[in-house]
């Protein structure tokens, strides 16, 4: 990042954002963060049903879910702007509105209702914000640059998920406790209105308005349903089945010793270990591919959360939080990463959601389901769901493997080649052949 070239051509993507960018960018995540475990403690406060808030809760997941390849698919042909700013604004209406809805004993299929529009309108900062700087890196950083550039901004993009994903639900639990069950939504309404538009606004979104609006190819919507694109998304189910296992199943065992308050203390452990690694990623040889990364750091979670499993005390919990944290968080880059490199010409966005659609629907319906278990089955059952996700999660690395072997023979074309092609056809020119 030390490089004192032209403007062009420097690896600084913070040359082409501004710095107010990236702070902007992260807040944006929250109110998404937010929104399904915000939604569960309301829900069960107001109903005194901890099996009917985990079905709004996951509600929530199945309409972020429903939206998510829709909204990527507006936004690669529309632009981010034009897409993000009525759903920005809707979903805080949608949000500010929901503590009415809750606590005014309304029916069961009207709660349900209204949480499933806050999943339909959820704005998808995350997915929106790797779109929009691999479009930057594409068009702005030069070609021998561009895949360090590329794996840093992944690197962060994960370790910004991770934060978020630990922020959240710790935030909702803070808001919850000191102030009231219903202040969470009211929170992520007013970071939905404030900083989703700021982001939606922020000049970086004018690029990829142009390109959206000069975009003359642009790959059917059916080339992200590949088997090389799917299993990405199986996998990335798998890590928020993980996340919401181990939230919740951590929430149950630290009830069951005593001390609740615990619950977001400890989660922050693994966040912490999670959001690190992630972004130490970067300084791993690129000899390491990411097919053997991710066979790698899944193993890691998988025998964490084994321990875990097996754990009687809140000490040892803690102890295998931070192991797992370990595993998570480069998996999860791993994951987006390939996702960089396969999503198909123009359809940056579309991939991006589909992948943070699968992690928020896992999130979700994992959450309800270990809650369930902890309830109606046991807690030891329950702390097994996470080592079963990480299981999945593995087990896909070696499926993906077995189609990269298979495809071989026709090779896709790395990210950089895709990005060089993105680039001159944005300067209107076409000279492919010279820039390889």
């Amino acid at each position: 990042m030390h490089h004192p070239s032209t403007a062009s051509g420097r690896s600084s993507l913070i040359a082409h954002t501004g710095w107010a960018y990236w702070p902007i960018a992260f807040v944006a995540r929250l109110p998404f963060a937010m929104m399904t475990v915000g939604v569960l403690m309301l829900v069960v406060h107001a109903t005194d049903s901890v099996g009917f808030g985990g079905l709004t809760s996951a509600a929530v997941g199945i309409g972020v879910v429903i939206a998510g390849p829709i909204m990527g698919d507006l936004v690669d042909r529309h632009g981010q702007r034009r897409v993000l700013v009525p759903v920005g604004l809707a979903n805080g209406i949608l949000l500010a509105l929901f503590p009415l809805v809750a606590t005014a004993e309304a029916p069961p299929g009207v709660i349900l209702a209204a949480a499933l529009a806050i999943g339909l309108t959820g704005p998808q900062a995350a997915a929106m914000s790797r779109s929009r700087l691999l479009a930057i890196v594409a068009a702005r950083i030069a070609p021998q640059r561009r895949t360090k550039t590329t794996s840093r901004l992944m690197s962060y993009e994960s370790a910004a998920d991770e934060t978020a994903f630990v922020i959240g639900p710790f935030l909702v639990g803070i808001l919850a406790a000191l102030i009231a069950p219903w202040a969470p939504i009211a929170v992520a309404a007013a970071l939905s209105f404030g900083f989703v538009l700021a982001f939606a606004l922020h000049p970086t979104a004018r690029l990829l308005q142009s390109r959206a609006d000069t975009a003359a190819e642009r790959a059917a919507f059916r080339a992200v349903l590949t088997p090389s694109m799917l299993v990405l998304v199986a996998a990335t189910f798998g890590v928020g089945m993980f996340f919401g296992a181990a939230l919740t199943s951590l929430t149950a065992f630290a009830r069951a010793a005593g001390d609740e308050a615990q619950a977001g203390l400890l989660y922050g452990l693994m966040g912490i270990g999670s959001a690190v690694l992630a972004l130490g990623v970067v300084l791993l040889p690129a000899r390491f591919a990411l097919r053997h990364r991710w066979l790698a750091f899944a193993g890691v979670l998988t025998a964490a959360s084994v321990g875990y499993a097996t754990s009687s005390s809140l000490g040892v919990v803690a102890g295998w939080l931070l192991v797992m944290g370990l595993g998570v968080g480069p998996t999860l880059v791993t994951l987006f990463s390939l996702a960089g490199e396969r999503a198909p010409l123009g359809r940056s966005a579309t991939t991006m959601t589909l992948l943070s659609s699968a992690l928020t629907l896992a999130q979700a319906l994992a959450a309800a389901a270990t809650g369930w278990i902890a309830e109606e089955v046991s807690l030891g059952v329950a702390m097994v769901v996470p080592a079963l996700a990480a299981a999945i999660v593995l087990s896909l690395g070696v499926v993906n493997v077995a189609i990269a072997r298979r495809g071989r023979a026709a090779p896709a074309r790395p990210a950089a080649d895709v990005a060089v092609d993105e680039a001159w056809r944005h300067d209107g020119t076409d000279e492919r052949a010279r820039a390889r």
